[in-house]
């Protein structure tokens, strides 16, 4: 199938699918027209790149899951590698919210401030 048919099949775009490939997380064949050509497989290797990513993964931290991103990864214990990524990237994701919240509460106090001289 061309980039066309695999993101209309997954719900993402052709852009992010250039990207997952830049990334080494998904592979084409080239069309004599120069055309990228993905395999069957590649639509659950996408649902299954998409569906980390939505949890908060990157596309960095999805190397280490390249073996297993063709099956179901919902359907077995999640492995030692996967948890100790995901506890990482969750402390990433508490930091920016700790940060954005100190950031809002100066905002918020600063608006506050000004509303009253004004």
């Amino acid at each position: 199938m061309r980039i066309g048919e695999l993101a209309q099949a997954t719900g993402t775009t052709p852009r992010a699918l250039r990207h997952y490939e830049q990334a080494g997380l998904i592979t084409s064949a080239r069309a004599a027209n120069g055309y990228r050509v993905y395999d069957e497989t590649a639509v659950a290797r996408v649902g299954n790149i998409r569906m980390l990513i939505d949890a908060g993964l990157t596309t960095d931290d999805l190397q280490v899951f390249l073996p297993c991103l063709d099956g179901d990864l919902l359907a077995g214990w999640p492995s030692p590698g996967f948890l100790r990524i995901a506890h990482d990237r969750l402390a990433v994701i508490d930091r920016r919210i700790t940060a954005q919240t100190a950031v809002r509460d100066r905002l918020a106090a600063a608006l506050s401030q000004a509303s009253v001289r004004c």
